[in-house]
C-alpha cells in the first residue's frame, strides 16, 4: 500500500536538511520543514554564510545520492529534559525554542528521526546522552552510544545516523522508496523565523514533490504558464489596477478599465440575489471597539485590527474586519416575527485585515477587502432550504464563469483537540455542523469533512475551484453561525409570542471581489468575456481617409451600448494592430476602401482569431447576443 503523497514531501525536507548541511557546513541551525501542496519547504538558519541559487543544483545532486543510497528512517523519542540535551549539543536553537513551548504546552515526551546510513557520521560519533535510567539505556561499549527505550522500540548506534531531526513524522521506510525523478529544488525565498518580522529573517528552500516525472512536468508546465497570466503584470499593462508605496500596500488603486470590470461582477451578483428576497444594506467602514467585543472578534481577531482614533472626538475606533456585527445591529433595530423569517441582507462592502506585509500580493492578498457579503437570518428548520438557494446561486456564477468542472466542497468543522479556539458550547456547533451537512448531502455537493477549519464563530461550505490552468482556489463559502445572535441577543417572535433566537448565515460567493478579480485575470489571461471586457471593440482605419467611416462605424457602436475605441493615430496599420491586441481588445475592426463602400466591417476575434467580414447591424446583434448570455 503507497503511502500518502504528504508523507513523501515530509521525508524529502529532512532529505534536503540533511544535504543542504553537507554543501553548506553543519553549522546550520534548522527551523521548520513542513510538507505544502505542492512539495515541501525549510527554513534554515546559515549563519553569516549565504545560499547561493548556484548551490541549489548540488544540494539536489546530494538529495538523491541520499535517496539512492536507501536510508532507513528511524523514530525515537525522549523525555523534555534530554531532547534538550540533545538539541543544544546539536547547536539547533530553533528546535531548543520549540522543545520549551511543547513543554509550556504540556507536552513530556520529544519525538525525533534519525536517517540510518551505511556510514558513520563524525557529527555524532562523539555524543555522549546521559539518560533517565527509568526511561532510557545507555552502552557506551566499545566506544558506541545507543540510546534504547526499555519499551524495545528503538535500538540503534548515533554513529551510524547520518542525520537527526526533531519531528513527529510519519515518514517513508527506506529513502530509496522515493522516485528519484518524482521531485526538485525549486526555489529560494526569505521568512521570518515563526512569521513575525521583529525576529530574524531565515532562508527558505521550496522542493517540488509528485507521485510521478509525469505529474512534476505538469506542474511544472503550468507554473509556467502562471507566469504569463500573472495578474500583477497583466493588471499593470492593461491599466486594471496601481498600487501605490504613498497609499500602503496592500491597498490597491482600482483604475477605470478594472472598474469596469469590478462594477460588472458586482451587479451580477446583485442579479442572482435581486428575486430571491434580499434587500440592499449599507454599514460604516468603522464602529466602536464595543461591538467588536460583543461580537468576539476584539476577543479572537484583535491583532488583526485596524485601530483609529479619533482627533476631533477623541474616541477610539476599528475599521472593520468584517461585516457581521453592523449586519446584527441592523436586525437587532427591527421587530420580526416568524412571518418575516428569513431575513436577507446584501452589502458589497470593504473591511479591513491587517495582513501581513510579506503576505501581500496584488489583489490576491490585500488589506481593504471588498465582499460580497450576505447574511440571511433564519430558523433552524429553514437552513437546509436557505443553503440551498445559496448553492444554486453560486452554481450559476461559476457556471458563468467557466469554474464548475472539478470543484469541491470542504465541510470546514472544529478541530476537537482546541476547542478553546471557538466561540460557543458543543450543543450549538453540533447544531450547526450537522445543519450544513445535511445540506450539503441534499444538494449533491461533492463534500469532505476537514477538521480545524472552521471559522471561530461556526463552521462552514467552503467552496474549491480549478482555474483554467488547473489551479485549486477556495472562493465561495457558506457559514452557519448561532454564536453572534447569541452575543447579540437577537431575537424574533414565534407563532407562542415567544422570543426565539434567529440562526444566522453568512455567506460570499465570490469570496472578495479584489481577489476574484485577480483570479479571474489569471483565468482568462487578460482576455475577458465581452460582457466584462473593458474594451470591447477596436476600430482601426486603414489610413485618413477612411476616419469618417471609422467614426460612422464609432458612433453606431457606442450608441448600441458596447465599450468601442476609435484608433486615430498616425501609427503604421500593423503597428494599430499589435496595439490592439497587446491590450487585448476582444474584437478589431478594420476599415478600409472596400468595408467603406460596402457598408461592412473586417472582423478579427482577438482570442479565437477567427476573422469575418460582416455589416454593421449584424455585428451589433451578434455583440449584444454574446453580453447578454455571458458567453465564454
Amino acid at each position: 500500500m503507497s503511502l500518502p503523497l504528504s508523507t513523501t514531501r515530509h521525508s524529502l525536507s529532512h532529505i534536503m536538511a540533511q544535504a543542504t548541511r553537507m554543501v553548506m557546513g553543519a553549522d546550520a541551525k534548522l527551523a521548520i520543514g513542513p510538507d505544502v501542496s505542492s512539495g515541501w519547504y525549510y527554513d534554515i538558519d546559515f549563519g553569516d554564510k549565504t545560499l547561493e541559487e548556484s548551490k541549489l543544483k548540488d544540494i539536489e545532486k546530494k538529495m538523491k545520492s541520499i535517496v539512492r543510497e536507501g536510508q532507513e528512517f528511524k523514530q525515537f523519542s525522549l523525555s523534555v529534559a534530554d531532547a534538550k540535551t540533545l538539541v543544544s549539543s546539536l547547536g539547533e536553537i530553533y528546535k531548543l525554542e520549540m522543545i520549551e513551548d511543547l513543554a509550556t504546552r504540556g507536552e513530556t515526551v520529544i519525538s525525533f528521526f534519525a536517517n540510518i546510513g551505511k556510514f558513520n557520521n563524525p557529527v555524532y560519533s562523539g555524543f555522549e546522552f546521559l539518560n533517565n535510567p527509568d526511561s532510557y539505556a545507555v552502552d557506551t561499549a566499545e566506544g558506541r552510544t545507543v540510546v534504547a527505550e526499555n519499551q524495545g522500540k528503538t535500538n540503534f548506534d548515533f554513529r551510524t545516523s547520518t542525520f537527526i531531526d526533531m519531528c513527529q513524522g510519519p515518514h517513508v521506510i527506506m529513502t530509496n522508496s522515493i522516485p528519484e525523478d518524482s521531485f526538485k529544488i525549486d526555489k529560494l525565498a526569505g521568512a521570518y523565523w515563526r512569521g513575525d518580522a521583529k525576529n530574524k529573517q531565515l532562508t527558505r528552500i521550496y522542493g517540488l514533490a509528485f507521485e510521478s516525472q509525469v505529474e512534476l512536468a505538469a506542474y511544472e508546465n503550468m507554473m509556467e504558464e502562471a507566469k504569463k497570466r500573472d495578474h500583477r503584470i497583466l493588471g499593470k499593462k492593461l491599466k486594471l489596477f496601481t498600487v501605490s508605496d504613498m497609499v500602503g500596500s496592500g491597498l490597491p488603486l482600482i483604475q477605470p478599465n478594472g472598474m469596469i470590470i469590478r462594477e460588472a461582477i458586482k451587479d451580477y451578483l446583485w442579479e442572482l440575489h435581486s428575486g430571491k428576497g434580499y434587500d440592499r444594506v449599507c454599514t460604516p467602514h468603522l464602529a466602536k471597539e464595543e461591538l467588536y467585543q460583543t461580537s468576539g472578534h476584539a476577543g479572537k481577531y484583535l491583532e488583526d485590527m485596524f485601530s483609529v482614533y479619533g482627533g476631533t472626538s477623541k474616541e477610539n475606533f476599528f475599521l472593520k474586519p468584517m461585516n457581521c456585527p453592523h449586519h446584527m445591529q441592523i436586525f437587532a433595530d427591527n421587530q420580526f416575527s416568524y412571518r418575516d423569517m428569513p431575513v436577507r441582507y446584501f452589502e458589497p462592502a470593504t473591511v479591513y485585515r491587517d495582513e501581513k506585509t510579506g503576505q501581500l500580493s496584488g489583489l490576491t492578498r490585500v488589506r481593504s477587502i471588498t465582499q460580497d457579503d450576505g447574511h440571511l437570518f433564519c430558523r433552524v428548520s429553514q437552513i437546509k432550504d436557505e443553503v440551498s438557494t445559496i448553492v444554486d446561486i453560486i452554481k450559476e456564477f461559476y457556471t458563468t464563469f467557466g469554474l464548475m468542472d472539478g470543484y469541491w466542497v470542504s465541510l470546514s468543522i472544529r478541530d476537537p483537540l482546541t476547542p478553546e479556539k471557538y466561540l460557543g458550547g458543543d450543543d450549538v456547533w453540533q447544531i450547526a455542523e450537522s445543519a450544513l451537512e445535511e445540506a450539503a448531502i441534499a444538494n449533491g455537493l461533492n463534500y469532505k469533512p476537514m477538521p480545524g477549519e472552521a471559522a471561530f464563530y461556526g463552521p462552514k461550505l467552503d467552496f474549491m475551484f480549478k482555474d483554467a490552468i488547473g489551479r485549486e482556489w477556495q472562493l465561495a463559502t457558506i457559514q452557519c453561525d448561532f454564536n453572534q445572535p447569541n452575543r447579540f441577543k437577537l431575537s424574533f417572535k414565534n407563532e407562542k409570542n415567544e422570543d426565539e433566537q434567529p440562526v444566522v448565515i453568512h455567506r460570499a460567493i465570490s469570496g472578495s471581489l479584489e481577489r476574484f478579480m485577480g483570479i479571474m485575470i489569471e483565468h482568462f489571461a487578460g482576455t475577458f468575456p465581452l460582457w466584462l471586457a473593458p474594451e470591447q471593440v477596436r476600430i482601426i482605419p486603414v489610413g485618413e481617409n477612411f476616419f469618417p467611416y471609422a467614426d460612422e462605424v464609432f458612433q453606431q457602436l457606442k450608441k448600441a451600448g458596447l465599450r468601442v475605441k476609435f484608433d486615430d493615430s498616425t501609427d503604421s496599420l500593423g503597428k494599430k494592430i499589435r496595439n490592439a491586441e497587446t491590450e487585448h481588445a476582444n474584437y478589431i475592426l478594420v476599415v478600409g476602401a472596400e468595408e467603406m463602400e460596402k457598408k461592412t466591417l473586417a472582423v478579427r476575434n482577438f482570442k479565437t482569431k477567427w476573422q469575418s467580414v460582416e455589416t454593421i447591424a449584424d455585428f451589433v446583434t451578434k455583440m449584444q447576443e454574446e453580453i447578454k448570455t455571458k458567453a465564454l
